[in-house]
Formats: C-alpha cells, sequence, structure tokens
C-alpha cells in the first residue's frame, strides 16, 4: 500500500475517488452526486446482475418509495430495527398528512402488502420479483459508496409454499452473489451466517458474503434472508394449499447495494488512484497518440480504426486526442483505472505495433498491430483474473487464525498497531451468547462477520468464556 493508504486509508479513498472524478457531495446531508463514470459502473454491476436473475426466472418490478407508518407497525421487529434511520413525509401542498410516510429503508412492508393482494393459491407459487431503486436511511456517520443517507440498490422478495423451497431460494441467491462478485468484482468474499445480533431486522435467518478491505476492515458486500412465515402472517399473505387449506407463505429477502463501488476501490486501488476490474470499468481502454503524432495523419487515423474495431467487439474505448502532454494523460487515466492503455507513435507505426500498459503491472509490452483485438481482449481477460488473484493473496495475508482468548486478539490489535499494520480477519470461537459478543465488540471494536459455511480451521473454545463453542466465527472491524 502507499504512505496514505498506511496512514490514513479512509483519507486516501476519499482523495482518489474525489480526483478519478467518481463523485461529488450533495447539500443534503449524507447524500452524494453520481456522476457519470460511477453511475456508469454501476449500470455494468446491474446488467450482470440482472442477467443472473433473469435466468433464475426473476423479474424486475418497481414499488412507490413511499411507504405508510401503518405498514410499518405490523411487524414490531422491523420498525424496531429501522426506526432510528427513517426519514419521514409529514406534510404535502401546505397540508399535513393524516398518517406520516416513511422514505423506503426497504420494501418488505409494501412488497408483502401487494403480496397479500397477488398470491391466492400454490399455483401462484413461487412468487419472485426483484426491484432496483433508491432506499433511505438517516446514517450518522457516512462515506460515500459505503454509506450514505441515499444509496441505490436491488432487493429480491419472494414467497413460497414451504420452508424447503424459500430456504433453497435464500441460499441460491447468496450463492449468486459470491459468484458475482468475485467474477465481476473480483472480490473474494466469505460466504456464511449472520449472528442474531446482526441479522436483518424481522428475518429468521440472514446470511452474508464479507468482503475484506486492503485496510483489513470488513464491507459487507451482500446479504440473503429467509423470513419464514413472519411477514407473511404481519400481512396476510396467504394461500389455497394442494390440500385446499388457507396457509401462511414463506418469504425471503436479498440485496446488494452501491456500497460495491466503494468495496471495489478499498480491495484493488494503489497509490496512483483507481484499478478498476475491466468488467465494470466505465472505459476499459485509452488509446493515446504520443510522438509528434499531429505530423503524421496516419497515426491517428490507424488509431480511430483500432477504435472502430474494438468497439465493434464489445470493448469499451475512447482516444484521448487532447493538447494534455503524454505524461499528464497518463496520470490521468491512471489515477481513473483505466484497465489497458494503447500508445502509439511514428516508431510503432513503423514497426506495425502499439506499446500496451495494463493499469495493475509495471512496465509496458509490444504488442502487433496483426491480431491487436484479440490481444486486448486477452489482455483484459488476464487483468480480470489476475485481480482476484492478487485480492485473494492479500486476503490470505490478513487472516488471523491462532487467537484462542481475549487477550491475545487485544495483544493482536495492539502489535498490528504497533506495526502499523491492519489487523485484518480474525477467526474465533464463540459460545453463541448475546453477552460474549458484545464484551468483543466493545473491548476491541471488533464485530462478527459472520458465521462461515467453510471456516479454514474449526475454533473449539469461545474467546470469551473459555466455553466450548458453538460456532467458529469471523471477527474484523467494518465500514
Amino acid at each position: 500500500m502507499s504512505n496514505l493508504q498506511k496512514e490514513d486509508f479512509s483519507a486516501w479513498y476519499i482523495q482518489t475517488i474525489k480526483q478519478a472524478d467518481l463523485m461529488d457531495y450533495s447539500p443534503v446531508r449524507g447524500c452524494i452526486i453520481f456522476k457519470p463514470d460511477s453511475y456508469e459502473i454501476w449500470e455494468h454491476i446491474q446488467e450482470a446482475f440482472n442477467l443472473r436473475f433473469k435466468e433464475e426466472g426473476i423479474r424486475n418490478a418497481y414499488f412507490p418509495m413511499l411507504i405508510p407508518e401503518s405498514f410499518f407497525t405490523k411487524e414490531k421487529d422491523h420498525i424496531e430495527g429501522f426506526s432510528p434511520e427513517l426519514p419521514w413525509v409529514t406534510e404535502a401542498a401546505g397540508e399535513p398528512l393524516e398518517e406520516r410516510l416513511a422514505l423506503r429503508p426497504t420494501s418488505e412492508t409494501m412488497i408483502g402488502t401487494a403480496f397479500s393482494d397477488w398470491i391466492n393459491s400454490y399455483r401462484d407459487l413461487p412468487y419472485e420479483i426483484n426491484q432496483w431503486a433508491n432506499v433511505f436511511r438517516w446514517e450518522k456517520k457516512t462515506l460515500p459508496f459505503l454509506r450514505t443517507s441515499e444509496f441505490l440498490w436491488q432487493e429480491g422478495h419472494t414467497a413460497h409454499e414451504d420452508e424447503a423451497s424459500a430456504r433453497e431460494r435464500t441460499m441460491r441467491m447468496l450463492e449468486i452473489y459470491k459468484e458475482t462478485i468475485e467474477g465481476l468484482l473480483a472480490i473474494p468474499v466469505y460466504s456464511g451466517q449472520k449472528t442474531p445480533s446482526e441479522r436483518f431486522a424481522g428475518a429468521v435467518d440472514t446470511y452474508s458474503v464479507e468482503a475484506m478491505m486492503k485496510d483489513g476492515k470488513a464491507v459487507q458486500a451482500g446479504t440473503s434472508h429467509y423470513m419464514g412465515t413472519k411477514f407473511a402472517e404481519a400481512f396476510d399473505i396467504k394461500y389455497l394449499n394442494r390440500d385446499n387449506e388457507h396457509v401462511l407463505a414463506h418469504t425471503t429477502s436479498w440485496g446488494v447495494s452501491t456500497r460495491l463501488i466503494g468495496a471495489t476501490i478499498m480491495v484493488h486501488g494503489d497509490e496512483q488512484g483507481l484499478v478498476l476490474p475491466p468488467a465494470i470499468a466505465a472505459k476499459q481502454v485509452v488509446l493515446v497518440p504520443v510522438g509528434p503524432w499531429k505530423k503524421k495523419t496516419e497515426i491517428l487515423e490507424r488509431l480511430e480504426v483500432l477504435s472502430k474495431d474494438l468497439k465493434a467487439a464489445g470493448v469499451r474505448v475512447l482516444i484521448d486526442d487532447s493538447d494534455n502532454s503524454p505524461g499528464y494523460k497518463f496520470n490521468e487515466w491512471e489515477l481513473r483505472g483505466v484497465p489497458l492503455r494503447v500508445e502509439f507513435g511514428p516508431r510503432d507505426l513503423t514497426n506495425n505495433q502499439v506499446m500496451i500498459k495494463m493499469r495493475d503491472i509495471e512496465g509496458k509490452e509490444a504488442v502487433s498491430l496483426d491480431g491487436i483485438v484479440e490481444s486486448i481482449q486477452t489482455a483484459l481477460a488476464d487483468m480480470q483474473t489476475r485481480l482476484l488473484e492478487t485480492a485473494r493473496k492479500n486476503r490470505q495475508q490478513h487472516e488471523y487464525t491462532h487467537i484462542e482468548t481475549l487477550d491475545e486478539l487485544k495483544e493482536h490489535i495492539e502489535n498490528k498497531r504497533q506495526e502499523g499494520e491492519t489487523p485484518g480477519f480474525v477467526l474465533v470461537g464463540w459460545d453463541g451468547t448475546d453477552e460474549t459478543e458484545e464484551i468483543i465488540k466493545e473491548e476491541t471494536g471488533f464485530t462478527t462477520r459472520n458465521i462461515p459455511f467453510d471456516p479454514i480451521v474449526e475454533k473449539k473454545t469461545c474467546i470469551v468464556s473459555g466455553k466450548l463453542a458453538k460456532h467458529t466465527v469471523w471477527l474484523a472491524r467494518a465500514y
């Protein structure tokens, strides 16, 4: 990591996203403006998830942003979980409203009400929809993309005949999240179950994929929830089953958000700025004429042909033929994280080649113009794979499985602080009680991330109580 990354990772992050022109601050506290490059990154994320959802037979819908207060009171745990974060609309057209309307923090209540009208028979099930929307949670502490008062996300909601099919959908979506985040964003994740204190308000079980940032902190990259019949009971989602009986449906919900943009920056970025996986970069390739190229018109002409050929092959490309110096251009496009830079000047024209610079590795490579489109496509695919491998290695270097007691955890944290290193993710035993989980949080600032499905090591004793461990859990500080 660069010096600023090590010394003040959050400062490096803010500096990087501002210099890369990804966002600006809104006049509304805690809200940001997504500038075109960041919004296009989000569009590529949407495209990838939409493809996976539709392969599953899940279609998109859209529900109103305003939710009546009475909807929340139907599910006690849900309103208690979100009440501190809810912004309310109390008047319209100069008149007080008869009932307060919340700006949606999530849509279980609104969609549950709709499901109660739409689902009548087992023949209507499973009922599975997704919506892409904005949501509001009035956060006290904000950080662009990762935690803002308004953010963008997708939220899937499904209803099923029985627990088995609902749980199957819950776990299938978690699997899709893992595969897509690793394949698209090149971010390795830990899959597992949230502890009861960390589960979604009103859910029976919550599962998550957790990502480690370059500074060792955690970002919850996606969640999938099995709701049981709790929301079905609250919102009267009943259907006539195969035995001609009216019974409650089993529901699920699941989502990822624009925090994935922030996570991508924090996992891959370096001292030069952004390092974007080719799959989501707004521009995958920049073509830069070099040398006295203006004196030789064939330079730009050849780049225009290459640009056209790359676009025809589905590559997102631009030509930087501005009057800025080559050094300025190189720095600018590295800062913005463009995966691949092509340099082409009079000498290259003579040699029938281009010089290629990949954003994530040092040095340049001369590549023949013969078959150049295929060469660029291969280089982009290799970079996508390389970024995931690099992130996995970084994660492995900051996984700690040797800690058995709370004192050892405190010592580990202090030692890493003195060394100027991250304490990373720590795998420990936990006796399953809220009391010990709270002690860990109060005394170390670490929180339980999830109970991994496939832990590296099975822990035998609780880090706090010394009793027999009920679970092996990942602990980390989190954004």
